[in-house]
């Protein structure tokens, strides 16, 4: 389930609920039971790792093999 983040117009209270896609948008802060407006924020995203696809998950030995196949296409022709 995503978290959506809210924020009042009244208050100017930020928060943050658990909800399905399913559920109704929450309309009243929490807070002072003002007006809540559900807000666009930026998602969390964490590269780990010492570097990209090429450096850290490619299988170096298939590139060796399709290297020797492409070598072995141009001997032939």
């Amino acid at each position: 389930m995503p978290i959506y983040e809210y924020q009042c117009t009244n208050c100017g209270e930020k928060f943050e609920l658990l909800q399905s896609f399913n559920d109704p948008p929450v309309a009243v802060c929490k807070n002072c039971q003002g007006e809540a407006k559900r807000i666009i924020s930026l998602a969390n995203f964490h590269l780990k790792g010492s570097g990209w696809y090429a450096t850290d998950y490619k299988n170096k030995d298939r590139a060796k093999r399709e290297g020797k196949e492409e070598k072995e296409d141009k001997k032939d022709n």
